[in-house]
């Protein structure tokens, strides 16, 4: 049923939660998993180990140490995916709008799934723009699954 699932990541606990059910699905659908992370200024302060919002609020982070985030989440999400059966994961950092990303990833790589926490690391600026798992059910073109 679920050939491709896309993973939307941000370092956040209901992220991790839709990984470990994307692997569940997965395993059931024999599907192959794609993450995908989009480094926003709070999941980059987040991964720095900032106090949510301090280093984020003070100071812009480098490029490096955007990358260097980026690369910390995905290779947790990769490290819960391996703990799950699913080794061989493709991943994905890009720049943008984290949904308009996701989706863009899902119709790149033909998606049938994509799954996302539904409240993630920017629940503070969804209460002003929308959250992300929002924008993504209304506009993607597959299946999606907002996970708690």
């Amino acid at each position: 049923m679920f050939q491709t699932i896309i993973v939307g990541l941000d370092g956040s606990d209901h992220a991790e939660h839709a990984l470990k059910l994307a692997c569940d699905l997965a395993d059931k659908y024999g599907s192959t998993l794609h993450l995908i992370h989009t480094p926003q200024p709070q999941t980059v302060a987040f991964a720095m180990g900032a106090v949510a919002g301090y280093h984020a609020a003070t100071t812009m982070p480098s490029e490096t140490e955007v990358q260097d985030a980026s690369e910390k989440i995905l290779n947790a999400g990769k490290a819960i995916a391996a703990e799950h059966g699913h080794a061989d994961v493709q991943t994905h950092s890009t720049r943008g709008d984290p949904a308009e990303e996701i989706i863009a990833c899902a119709d790149k790589n033909g998606a049938d799934l994509i799954v996302t926490g539904r409240r993630g690391l920017g629940s503070l600026g969804s209460l002003l723009q929308g959250s992300t798992s929002q924008k993504v059910n209304h506009l993607a073109k597959c299946a999606c699954l907002s996970v708690v």
